[in-house]
């Protein structure tokens, strides 16, 4: 193995990796979190003076252009593979440490409103409580996706150009609304199934007769 490549093997076997128990439900359960958290901190004050809905929606709901109501809603628009982690079990020497998938989740947080009113305080409010709060721990993430007590899962502000805003808003049918996108990283989905050793590796030997040397 060249040198480089063991040195950076070396590195990235350095970083701590968290016992992870999450399954292939894990990226459905974040959005379900996000969701329940915000509807479960959602001041008294505010469910008086504005009735709010908090929703995690799919794409095809969206395309229904059904009337929301007050409603905020998160939208999973992308999925990445984790740039620093993708190339770790790769990079590992033994094939039985096998690395869970890392992915980052890509979400527009959008309020649905009839007045300018509720849908600036709604967002404000919601902006305010992620920042104040950017972290689901296992108390906050639901249980369908087997999570160990160590996962977290961070939930950071990201930049979208105008562009890019545009395509996405463009490629679904509801007009234009105000948005704030956040990342959610890492996500990891833990293999099925792990191998309990390394394979065994079958070699073939042959004897033969030699003369003996004087």
């Amino acid at each position: 193995m060249p040198s480089a490549v063991r040195s950076l093997s070396g590195f990235f076997a350095a970083i701590h990796w968290p016992v992870s128990m999450a399954n292939i439900s894990a990226i459905h359960s974040v959005g379900v979190s996000l969701v329940t958290y915000l509807r479960n901190a959602y001041p008294q004050a505010l469910r008086t003076a504005h009735p709010c809905d908090f929703r995690l929606i799919s794409t095809g709901e969206l395309a229904n252009d059904d009337d929301l109501g007050t409603t905020l809603t998160f939208f999973l628009h992308r999925i990445t593979v984790n740039e620093h982690l993708r190339t770790r079990g790769r990079l590992r020497e033994h094939a039985e440490e096998t690395a869970p998938l890392a992915v980052d989740l890509h979400y527009l947080m959008t309020v649905w409103a009839n007045s300018a009113l509720a849908e600036q305080t709604i967002l404000g409010w919601a902006m305010r409580e992620l920042h104040l709060h950017p972290v689901l721990d296992a108390s906050a993430l639901s249980p369908e996706a087997s999570w160990s007590q160590s996962d977290a899962v961070q939930i950071i502000p990201a930049e979208l150009s105008n562009e890019d805003i545009m395509r996405i808003w463009d490629a679904i049918t509801p007009s234009f609304r105000i948005s704030v996108s956040y990342i959610a990283r890492v996500v990891r989905i833990d293999p099925d199934t792990l191998p309990d050793a390394r394979p065994v590796v079958a070699s073939r030997f042959a004897l033969t007769d030699r003369e003996a040397r004087p």
